[in-house]
């Protein structure tokens, strides 16, 4: 997909710069610089324990990095070198919402509850509002008629439309997606793919971790290669993923195709 598609503004909408985060005495962050532009889709990739679920994270403020800086359009940044407060921390989450490889719903709520907890318990909206939020975005994903139904009682495709669904309740600036496809039956892989391609094409920003590479190949705008806990390489799909210049892009893509 080209960076000029419909869609991209040319705004950065979030700028990282110089990310750090270690867990003991294992780094596994070191110095990640990411800028990600209204509208753009995004998609790290790279080996198990390269940092790229560390960096979803770091970005939506469930881990707080031990330095560096993030900032949304702009707005003041947030030095995590400095400590920032729970405030700030939860401002920066307030811009987005994570789709989890494991889905993460609660499993003694209904489906609608589960979507609307974010928007009436965190935003504080009107539960009528986001109640029939939450019906339309059901009835988009077709499932409209599960609404009353426990996570338990559904298939893991439709779990993690679910999770995505809940994510887009927020209304975010970003949407994070962590592998949101890994934790899926193959045959089950392919729904949760369609309706991602379609918010790719309805403009939303997205930064996607996957394993994917067909998938990431025809939807990023960018895709960059982490290893190590730094990013190795980065640039169009085209490049990255076709005809990639870093040894170590080509073994894992070599190692990923030959599976």
């Amino acid at each position: 997909m080209s960076p000029t598609k419909p869609g991209i503004t040319g705004v950065d909408l979030l700028t990282v710069r110089g990310l750090r985060k270690s867990f003991g005495s294992n780094e596994v962050l070191k110095s990640i610089d990411l800028t990600v532009k209204r509208g753009q889709i995004v998609c790290l990739i790279g080996p198990s324990g390269s940092g790229k679920t560390t960096v979803l994270r770091s970005l939506n403020g469930l881990e707080v990095p031990d330095s560096g800086i993030a900032s949304y359009e702009g707005n003041t940044p947030v030095d995590f070198a400095a400590k920032p407060s729970r405030s700030q921390v939860l401002e920066l989450r307030d811009k987005s919402a994570m789709v989890f490889q494991h889905f993460n719903l609660f499993p003694h709520m209904t489906v609608l509850q589960n979507v609307i907890e974010g928007p009436v318990q965190v935003q504080k909206r009107k539960l009528a509002d986001a109640t029939a939020d939450a019906l339309a975005l059901l009835e988009r994903v077709g499932l409209a008629d599960k609404a009353s139904s426990y996570p338990f009682e559904l298939s893991g495709g439709q779990q993690q439309r679910v999770g995505i669904v809940r994510a887009l309740a927020l209304k975010p600036a970003l949407l994070l997606f962590d592998e949101p496809t890994s934790a899926l039956d193959p045959e089950l892989v392919g729904d949760v793919l369609e309706v991602i391609r379609e918010l790719a094409g309805e403009g939303w920003t997205m930064v996607i971790v996957t394993h994917e590479l067909e998938f990431a190949k025809h939807v990023a705008d960018q895709v960059i290669f982490m290893d190590g806990g730094v990013v190795v390489e980065h640039g169009a799909p085209g490049d990255v993923l076709v005809n990639p210049q870093h040894d170590r892009t080509k073994l894992f893509l070599h190692r990923l195709l030959d599976r």
